[in-house]
């Protein structure tokens, strides 16, 4: 079977208030299309993040937006697509709230999470509940980069190098973040992270030498093994990306079995060419099949 792990659909009260985002977003029926087209045979719906909370009036307002549009089209195409709501972050008992009424009520097999909001990363307090819950109940996090003002966008806002450096780092300061106060270590949520990780995969070796040599002089904290014993947990999905070097980076990190495809649409239209990179690599067709969908379609039982 072959899943998506990583495409986006949004009602149009989000589009019409979000700077970004046209009427294309919204098209279920031709995302439909292009995933008969591909042989597709699911789909996960998460959110791409956006500002149209500043014109809606709050980050609650989204989410009871979104929620319940993509709620819909989960009732009318159950087969065809899995959703990963979004949950209120600004209010923590909100979050638990709305985490089980996406998921005992309205459908939804996952949960959609931007890598930071407005500078607070994924590693705060406020989001530790949720993680126990996403563990114990077995649902899988995605973590989308955050496209509202990312790290670096106080010196550098460019329309290229924004969305090309900031938002990979964003999506690596997160990860790195979840490594060093111990949640990647302490929980068991499935954390599925878009880009494969950002520059994580290769960062790997640098993250292993310099905390020991950190270790040795006493100047980091004690993560009681090695940083790739950690990141080793996280999941990543492939973006649309059909790069070699970036397969290799994240085979030799995570391994096959952490690895999902994803498209990134309708941000990226060539999803053949993403899943032939795939079909070409190296690695057993076991392990392409699970890339594939295999992968995905485990965490989600």
């Amino acid at each position: 079977m072959l899943v998506d792990s990583h495409s986006h659909w949004l009602p149009e009260a989000i589009i019409s208030n979000a700077h970004f985002y046209h009427k294309g977003w919204g098209d279920i029926e031709a995302q439909l299309k292009m995933m008969d087209e591909a042989g597709i045979d699911k789909a996960v719906l998460s959110y791409p993040t956006s500002d149209a909370h500043l014109k809606l009036g709050s980050i609650s307002e989204v989410v009871r937006i979104f929620n319940d549009h993509v709620a819909r089209v989960l009732k009318k195409y159950p087969e065809r697509f899995i959703g990963a709501a979004i949950l209120p972050i600004d209010h923590e008992q909100d979050m638990i709230k709305e985490f089980k009424r996406a998921t005992e009520e309205l459908g939804f097999k996952a949960i959609s999470l931007a890598t930071s909001y407005n500078g607070v990363y994924l590693d705060d307090a406020r989001f530790l509940n949720i993680y126990k819950l996403a563990q114990d109940e077995n649902i899988p996090i995605f973590v989308h980069s955050q496209i509202v003002k990312p790290i670096g966008i106080e010196r550098v806002e460019d329309p290229l190098l924004t969305p090309v450096i900031e938002y990979v780092f964003d999506t690596t300061i997160c990860i790195g973040k979840l490594l060093m106060s111990d949640i990647l270590r302490d929980y068991q949520a499935k954390f599925i992270f878009g880009y494969f990780g950002g520059v994580t995969p290769f960062l790997a070796n640098r993250f292993d030498t310099t905390y020991a040599m950190l270790r040795g002089v006493n100047f980091v904290k004690d993560l009681k093994g090695n940083p790739t014993d950690f990141l080793k947990n996280i999941y990543v999905d492939t973006s649309g990306d059909k790069t070699k070097a970036n397969f290799a980076a994240a085979l030799e990190l995570v391994g096959p079995k952490h690895i999902l495809w994803g498209s990134d649409y309708p941000a990226k239209k060539d999803t053949s060419s993403g899943i032939q990179a795939i079909k070409e690599l190296g690695i057993s067709v076991d392990d392409k099949n699970n890339i594939l969908g295999g992968n995905l379609e485990r965490m989600l039982k």
